[in-house]
């Protein structure tokens, strides 16, 4: 891809934006960048090449007058100034497309609404228990754009991809593609939740059969994604027994054809519950797809410790035990969770509702959960939805519910903030979410 010279538009002023436009200046291109907040911060040496800098709105006339319009992953493709810019033939595509006409490794991408980062996490840690030189980013914290920038030459990139990434590839193409599951999730953003599942299928979209999709059995969404699915397709099921593919039976069993049968312990693993168990399957699997060492495999899934703010075991106090999983953002999220904990439950959920139903939740409440409490812009209407099968009360604020919460626990109850929503209308993000939920369990010690 040529861009000496080119006219080009970066949207979006954050993390990935400043990256992509630190590349596109490198490569000689003619950069514009702009952002829908007033106040942005440019590093110095970036704005002094820029040929310019927007701030506090999108103008229509500066997106139509370009060669090239790079998306940040939280811009939409429905506002008005990208819709004329296409109208009139401007090429629009996302940091993670731009970075893969650059790549010089194989790539394996990871996604799903639940356990991406986990899984990610997990794969870039086998791989390197095993020695084998990797660049691990994306979604995860470092934007796909800075390992082409680098000038390194790694064995693999191993990316986290979210379905907003996704929206705007056109050659994009992982060697190994993988997909955990399919929830309801951002129905803020897409107009339905087909839309949403359109969006992380394109994952697929240019794979052949020199590819793989890794995919989840259990999750009927998926199952249904596979049909259209072009490359050669490696199930995982924590559920059922595969005779081709990945499945679980007391150990992780891989099996690709007669001569590829393998096992994998996971005794002593730090990663508990079901979900977990689907997780390792799938970076199990592409660790085996891709040669790794039995042995090697073995000892990362034992060293191992997991992420926070996902599950994360915080503290006990008079034999209550307190769970922050502040990443719980979606209702499948919390279900998952819910199934790994066994009752009674008290479950602290609530943030800023992102447009799905929480009915699904009922069941599990019912047979986990001993009292709900809800906080945040959701908590009307989840209480509306689910307070008629648990005992259930609202709080103004987390502080409030930790404190109630733990006034209704007894010795062997656990409380479980997982919230089922996004953070936005009380924290910065779910990791000062659940670093507040932390702090303030830690302050329950000076009451007792």
């Amino acid at each position: 891809m040529e861009l000496g010279e080119k006219k080009v538009l970066v949207v979006g002023c954050g993390k990935t934006g400043i990256s992509t436009t630190q590349f596109l200046l490198n490569q000689g291109a003619r950069v514009t960048l702009t952002d829908c907040r007033k106040k942005i911060t440019v590093p110095g040496d970036l704005s002094n090449r820029l040929a310019s800098i927007e701030a506090g709105e999108h103008k229509i006339e500066t997106f139509v007058n370009q060669d090239l319009i790079v998306l940040s992953p939280g811009v939409p493709l429905i506002i008005r100034p990208i819709i004329e810019a296409q109208a009139r033939g401007v090429e629009v595509i996302s940091e993670i497309e731009l970075a893969y006409k650059f790549l010089n490794a194989p790539l394996i991408a990871v996604t799903g609404t639940n356990g991406k980062t986990t899984t990610t996490s997990l794969l870039a840690h086998i791989f390197k228990v095993a020695e084998r030189d990797v660049f691990v980013g994306g979604n995860i914290g470092t934007p796909l754009i800075e390992y082409v920038s680098s000038g390194r030459k790694a064995e693999y990139v191993i990316a986290e991809i979210s379905s907003f990434q996704l929206e705007c590839i056109k050659d994009f193409r992982p060697h190994i593609s993988v997909l955990l599951n399919v929830t309801e999730d951002h129905l803020d953003r897409y107009p339905s939740f087909d839309d949403y599942m359109s969006a992380k299928t394109r994952i697929f979209l240019n794979q052949n059969e020199t590819d793989i999709a890794v995919l989840n059995f259990d999750d009927a969404h998926v199952k249904e994604i596979a049909r259209k699915i072009n490359s050669e397709l490696f199930f995982f099921s924590t559920k059922n027994y595969l005779g081709r593919g990945a499945y679980y039976n007391g150990k992780l069993q891989f099996c690709r054809g007669h001569n590829e049968k393998k096992s994998v312990s996971v005794m002593d693993v730090l990663l508990k519950g079901d979900h977990n168990r689907e997780n390792m399957l799938a970076a199990v699997s592409v660790g085996l797809l891709c040669k790794l060492p039995e042995n090697k495999i073995q000892k990362a899934l034992l060293t191992f410790t997991g992420l926070p703010h996902r599950m994360e075991f915080t503290d006990e106090i008079n034999g209550i035990s307190f769970f922050n999983d502040s990443k719980g953002t979606n209702v499948g999220a919390c279900i998952k969770s819910l199934e790994s904990l066994n009752p009674s439950v008290i479950l602290i959920a609530g943030g800023k509702d992102k447009g799905g139903s929480y009915l699904p939740l009922k069941k599990i409440i019912k047979k986990k959960v001993k009292a709900l409490i809800l906080i945040g812009e959701a908590k009307k209407r989840m209480a509306e939805e689910l307070g008629s099968e648990v005992p259930t009360f609202t709080a103004e604020s987390l502080d409030r519910a930790v404190k109630e919460s733990f006034c209704r626990a007894v010795s062997g109850d656990k409380v479980l903030f997982s919230p089922a929503c996004s953070s936005f209308d009380m924290f910065k993000n779910y990791e000062d979410r659940g670093e507040h939920f932390k702090s303030l369990v830690k302050n329950l010690k000076g009451l007792t």
